[in-house]
């Protein structure tokens, strides 16, 4: 028998959680997606200097379709990505966005407009009264009908989707009154007022958009969020503790991919494919070798006999040779790990070799094509 204890209110709250959640699908149908993509990615280099951030590989698949799924699972249909970078790199992969049950439109910024002009940029593509709006280096995990439904519930002109943090030190601040609308949008405090940070997700009424200033750059943490609360607007918030990461850095980036393989982040695109490591059907795994921590191999991989690698990223193509340990890294396409190399918390970039016995830790970057000689460096004394 099982026994709940949670009484009346434990009750009402389940009622009111799936009332708002059933709004929210409902709007979600009537709801255009932005996702802004724009961005160099310039704390990835040398990953990036390719490849856009969105579209790099992430437990299988381009980081932007975990998102992506994550629309389509809510009910949304219709996708603006609002691109800039290597914007043709987008559309060559997702097409149209028929394969993925979408319908997804491009508008492509000749020069960077910020975060708020990127979204005024796409004000014309936009079909329905109200878009939500994604900023595309965030791996999320709330329920997007349950942000809908606090915008509809609470007629909100613009809702936050925020989370709640352990440490919200590193952020700026949002807080909110007892009835969830946002009072004032704070920068980066060691006393901070609140736990409650920008999540990187937005529901805005189709009309605020057009009141964003069109053709120049345009912050809307810094411009847009403070000029409607000044004009007294219904800014709210949907605070939450949800799976939240802003997938930025190196070491970001592969907590993030980690955190996929294991399930601790949903993706929608992962279901029935989780644990210790994603290994892809193409790769070759030699005799002995050890993949943990939400390890991904990618296509065409080959991972020598009594390797190590854990929470470590492999692009496609990559081969790491016999007795090699690689903890936290992360390794471009084509690149080679020489035998019994030590790699830690490194970054190695397209086509570069490592050379057997070296040692790479805290936060290397090896650039694409570099070759690096057997032996070549070490931190340790011996060889």
């Amino acid at each position: 028998m099982v026994v709940d204890f949670r009484g009346a209110q434990g009750w009402a709250q389940d009622s009111a959680d799936q009332q708002q959640l059933e709004v929210g699908a409902h709007l979600a149908e009537n709801t255009d997606a932005v996702i802004l993509v724009g961005g160099k990615g310039t704390r990835l280099r040398p990953l990036t200097n390719s490849v856009p951030k969105p579209m790099m590989p992430t437990a299988g698949v381009p980081f932007l379709q975990h998102l992506l799924g994550r629309i389509k699972a809510a009910g949304m249909t219709h996708v603006v990505l609002g691109t800039s970078f290597k914007a043709e790199v987008f559309q060559e992969h997702f097409g149209d966005g028929s394969d993925l049950g979408l319908e997804i439109e491009y508008v492509v910024e000749e020069e960077a407009l910020g975060t708020g002009g990127g979204i005024r940029n796409v004000l014309p593509s936009l079909r329905h009264d109200n878009a939500l709006v994604f900023n595309g280096d965030v791996l999320g995990g709330t329920d997007l009908r349950a942000v809908l439904g606090t915008h509809a519930t609470k007629d909100a002109d613009v809702t936050m989707h925020l989370v709640r943090v352990p440490d919200p030190r590193a952020f700026g601040c949002v807080p909110t009154n007892e009835d969830g609308r946002v009072t004032a949008f704070l920068e980066k405090t060691m006393d901070p007022p609140t736990d409650q940070i920008n999540a990187g997700c937005y529901v805005f009424k189709r009309e605020i958009i057009g009141r964003i200033p069109e053709n120049r750059v345009v912050s809307v943490e810094r411009e847009v969020f403070p000029k409607l609360l000044d004009d007294g607007l219904r800014v709210y918030g949907h605070v939450d503790q949800a799976y939240w990461r802003d997938m930025g850095t190196p070491a970001d980036f592969v907590r993030g991919s980690s955190d996929l393989v294991r399930g601790i982040a949903y993706s929608p695109t992962l279901v029935g494919k989780t644990g210790e490591a994603l290994v892809d059907s193409s790769a070759q795994i030699g005799g002995g070798a050890l993949l943990l921590g939400g390890t991904y191999v990618g296509r065409g991989c080959e991972v020598g006999g009594g390797s190590r690698l854990d929470t470590t990223v492999l692009f496609d193509g990559v081969e790491v040779e016999a007795g090699a340990t690689l903890e936290r890294c992360i390794v471009a396409a084509g690149a080679r790990i020489g035998a019994r190399a030590v790699l830690r918390d490194a970054v190695i970039g397209e086509g570069a070799v490592i050379g057997a016995r070296c040692e790479l830790i805290d936060g290397v970057r090896v650039w694409p094509g570099v070759n690096i000689p057997d032996s070549g460096i070490r931190f340790s004394t011996d060889v």
